[in-house]
């Protein structure tokens, strides 16, 4: 009995030990604790922070929609690099209301069905506004798609009617912009250049009659040297992808016209310009945007000698914008920049501005709130950028000069700003 006494005496005393060790642990720990829980909502409310940022749009995704390969693919990457340029300089400044501008790329290989699903992949990916397509025929397909989905769009240098406006419908395209200037001004510009600094009376016309692009030049080129009273001596045309143009061009030849008229791409040009030598055409040769790019291609440049083109921009323009754009590309790249280089940037330059106008708003990022508010600033645009100053007009093009290139030994040189 006293054994079971001394047992339960010592059991007491070690629950009171326990007890007290107990209450002074519960002590340090509860302070401990403390301290680990607040590091802790620390780190939570941190991490709900990031993923909150992540989530309503930290990080601003643009897509690229564009020939990254295939026959078109210079067009595509020189858009490309003048994009990179600006995002590049955009981000080191602090992005757009402080978040980080990513781009999320898609080659399409100049090809029309693969645009399509090229945009839908963009959209897959994020992105909230588009830069593209390219080239004409891709980007009338793609933005009928875009506008009943209300996406904000802008091309580089896609210079159809038709990519901002449908003519049998009557329906302006609201969604979608442009920095460079459209087919008709192109055609019509390059008529009354011929007509007003070289004097022609006569001219020749080879275009390729299955691309879009080609033929609305073509078209308003004809109907402008008609009301200037400037007489079509041939009117010539090829399918898309011969290499032969020996008929078309005898027929020029026999012509004898003051000015031929080639409302094509810079590969074209090449094998045209060439074969033309051979078939012994002395004319005055004029050309388009599509025609940058064709000292690089041509195996003598020489033969370019006296041709003129109508370009969106110029790196011999002396303008600040200009001149600096010339000397971050070329430290960037190790290359003077293109007409293309130069859009891209622009086209980069204006959607982001518009963006930027919708964040400045306070709209929720990624909703049809905030899409509605890009194309909305993108068509109150009014400010300077590289190409020139750009303002919209009702069909969603810029107004602005042209800048036509001429060629001197092999090389362009800037004729001079025409129109506008």
């Amino acid at each position: 009995m006293k054994s079971m006494k001394k047992i339960m005496a010592l059991l007491l005393v070690l629950v009171f030990m326990v007890g007290v060790f107990a209450g002074c642990s519960s002590s340090s720990d509860s302070s401990t604790t403390t301290e680990t829980e607040a590091e802790t909502e620390t780190e939570e409310a941190a991490e709900a922070e990031e993923t909150t940022e992540t989530a309503d749009g930290g990080e601003i995704v643009i897509g690229w929609l564009g020939p990254q390969t295939g026959n078109v693919a210079q067009y595509g990457l020189a858009v490309q690099y003048g994009v990179d340029l600006y995002v590049e300089q955009l981000n080191a400044a602090g992005g757009i209301n402080g978040k980080t501008v990513r781009v999320v790329y898609y080659d399409e290989e100049g090809d029309t069905t693969k645009a399509i699903t090229g945009y839908n992949s963009l959209l897959d990916q994020g992105a909230i506004a588009i830069i593209g397509d390219v080239t004409t025929a891709p980007c009338t397909a793609v933005v009928v798609e875009s506008q009943a989905d209300n996406t904000p769009m802008i091309t580089a240098s896609a210079t159809a009617v038709s990519i901002t406006y449908d003519e049998e419908t009557d329906t302006v395209y609201s969604n979608m912009f442009r920095s460079c200037f459209i087919d008709p001004f192109q055609g019509t510009t390059m008529a009354d250049f011929a007509s007003e600094e070289l004097g022609a009376t006569t001219a020749a016309v080879l275009y390729d009659n299955g691309d879009t692009y080609s033929t609305g030049v073509y078209e308003y080129f004809v109907a402008e040297c008609e009301a200037l009273g400037i007489e079509i001596v041939a009117d010539e045309s090829y399918a898309s992808g011969s290499v032969d143009f020996s008929s078309q061009l005898a027929n020029i030849a026999a012509a004898d016209p003051d000015v031929v008229f080639l409302p094509v791409y810079y590969n074209d040009v090449a094998l045209i310009v060439t074969q033309a030598a051979s078939a012994g055409i002395t004319a005055t040769y004029l050309g388009v945007d599509g025609w940058s790019s064709t000292v690089d291609t041509i195996d003598d440049a020489t033969l370019l000698n006296g041709a003129y083109y109508c370009s969106g921009y110029s790196a011999e323009d002396t303008s600040e914008l200009v001149q600096q754009f010339l000397a971050d590309y070329e430290e960037k790249y190790g290359e003077v920049p293109g007409m293309f280089a130069a859009q891209g940037y622009d086209a980069a330059w204006i959607l982001c501005d518009a963006i930027a106008v919708a964040e400045a708003d306070g709209v929720e990022y990624g909703t049809a709130e905030y899409s509605q508010a890009i194309i909305d600033a993108m068509a109150a645009t009014d400010s300077d950028y590289v190409t020139g100053h750009v303002t919209y007009d009702e069909y969603n093009n810029p107004q602005k000069t042209a800048a036509i290139i001429t060629f001197v030994d092999g090389a362009e040189s800037f004729w001079g700003s025409y129109g506008g």
